[in-house]
Parts: C-alpha cells; structure tokens; sequence
C-alpha cells in the first residue's frame, strides 16, 4: 500500500539534539577527517519501511555505475522512489534535519540536494565494491554550490563481517586506513567531504548471491561565490598494496570519469545516460 507523506517519523529530532552537543565534539575529533558513526538515526518504524521498499537488484530502473572503480547499481531520481523511501529522503533533506547537520558538523550555510546528484538509493550484489576515492568537490550542474558534509544511511540486516563491504576511511597519505565501518541496518556515518576525504570499499563483496549491500547516500552543499573554488571530480586513488598494474587503470578510468563529468555538467546530463551505455557495456563484457 502506498504511505501518505505524513504516516510515519523519520528521525527523532528531539532525541538527537539533545544530544547534539557531544555527537558535535565526537565529529570534530574524528579521524582521518572528521566523521561520526550513529546506531539508530531513523526509528525503528523508517528503517522498517526502507528496507521493505528497497528495490530489488534486477529492477530495470536502477542505473547502472560499473566500470574499474566501481561495481554498483543506483537511483537519484526522486520522483521514481518508493512512496516511504522519497518521504525518508524529504525528511533528510527538509530544513529541520539540516539545521541538525549543522549544528553537528560546524558548517553554516548548509542546503539539500532535491536532484540527488550522485546520491540516492545505492547496491551492490556479490563481487561489487566502490574503489578509495575523494567525492567530486561541485554539483554538477549547480557549479557554485560546494559539497561539503556525506550522510550515508545502511539498510542491510544480518550482515555479517566475512562478506566484506565495511566503508573504510583513509589517510590524505594513503598509506593506511584509519577508521572503518560495517554496513549493518541503521548505521549512519555523517562526514566531511573535501579533496582528501578518502573513504570506500574495494575488496569484492563476498556475500551470497541473493544478499546485497543497500544504502541511501544525501549530499549537503554549501553556496560558494563563482570562481572561489576549481571544481574537481571524484579522486579515485590506490591502496599500498595495489601493483603497478592496477595503479595504472585506476588512474586511467579516473581520467575517463572526469571526462564525463565534465561533458555531464556542459551539457547537462543525467546519469540515467550514462548508466545506459555503462549497463550496454557491461552486459556485451
């Protein structure tokens, strides 16, 4: 049955601004890059109802990102989610839970991304992984709008540690990686984003077919003046382990990803397009 706007709460507000100034504290202190991990950001209600509605890993409208950085599925287009999953994301995006994530991070000014440029719902099946990377700096296509603070939300339950999968955070040196999370159901980890935010996980998953790795992704921003800052795509970057080899076509297919960047911010592109000829691409492979 489809859930009215209104049938449900998202998050509990009150609960967490009371506590909002230790959480800042924790975030200020993170390390390799300020971040928070938090147990239980939706109530139990919310997180039931995303991972009711969550689509299934073969549903057409997903758009596929795959190519050597990257082994996953997405959607950003909100106007196509789950009636309970768009209010989830509305209710992540209104002015309340944002003037929250200020309070948390520090950083005024914040606004929502309705587009959800790169964001939205994400997953990956057996054998995907996100390679360590720095997220693009600017909306693509609101170039004067900075990314400034990641909130990713996890929605698996029952996950279990030898399926890999765990987000790690990496050193601006990359020479090792400082924190690390799993994905389980109602995990939320909350972090800065810059040039050096390095975070991802690029061991294969190890799970059962059948079991996939569920995620909803929000971007904040905050406006900048034009020219204040040079916008950047994402950074993927080797591990210390990686050889030469594999050194190489990560920076090639990092050079490819910025190529399209570029043309989908001149142009005005969505990732629907580009995840037709990935998906096209991917199946002739």
């Amino acid at each position: 049955m489809p859930i009215a706007s209104s049938a449900f709460e998202v998050v509990s507000l009150d609960r967490w601004n009371a506590r909002v100034g230790d959480l800042a504290e924790r975030y200020r202190a993170g390390r390799p890059f300020p971040h928070i991990r938090l147990q239980g950001l939706l109530t139990e209600e919310a997180l039931a109802i995303a991972v009711a509605e969550f689509p299934k890993l073969d549903d057409p409208a997903w758009i596929s990102y795959k190519h050597y950085n990257e082994n996953k599925v997405g959607l950003t287009r909100l106007d196509t989610f789950p009636a309970g999953i768009r209010h989830i994301v509305e209710e992540l995006n209104a002015p309340a839970f944002v003037g929250w994530l200020e309070k948390l991070t520090g950083i005024d000014g914040l606004i929502s991304d309705p587009m959800l440029d790169g964001g939205g719902m994400h997953q990956s099946g057996r054998g995907g992984f996100l390679n360590v990377h720095a997220d693009f700096t600017a909306h693509h296509h609101h170039r004067d709008w900075r990314r400034r603070v990641n909130l990713i939300v996890y929605l698996n339950q029952g996950w279990r540690e030898e399926w890999g999968g765990a987000i790690e955070l990496w050193e601006r040196d990359m020479k090792r990686c400082a924190a690390k999370m799993l994905p389980e159901a109602n995990n939320a980890l909350i972090f800065n984003t810059d040039e050096t935010s390095y975070h991802g996980f690029a061991d294969p998953l190890r799970c059962p077919e059948g079991v996939t790795r569920k995620s909803i992704a929000l971007y904040y921003y905050t406006p900048e003046a034009a020219g204040s800052h040079a916008p950047r795509s994402t950074d993927y970057r080797a591990r210390p382990g990686d050889g030469a080899a594999r050194r190489s076509l990560i920076w090639l297919d990092k050079k490819a990803v910025d190529a399209y960047s570029r043309v989908k911010s001149a142009l005005g592109l969505s990732d629907d397009f580009a995840g037709k000829v990935l998906g096209k691409l991917s199946r002739r492979k």
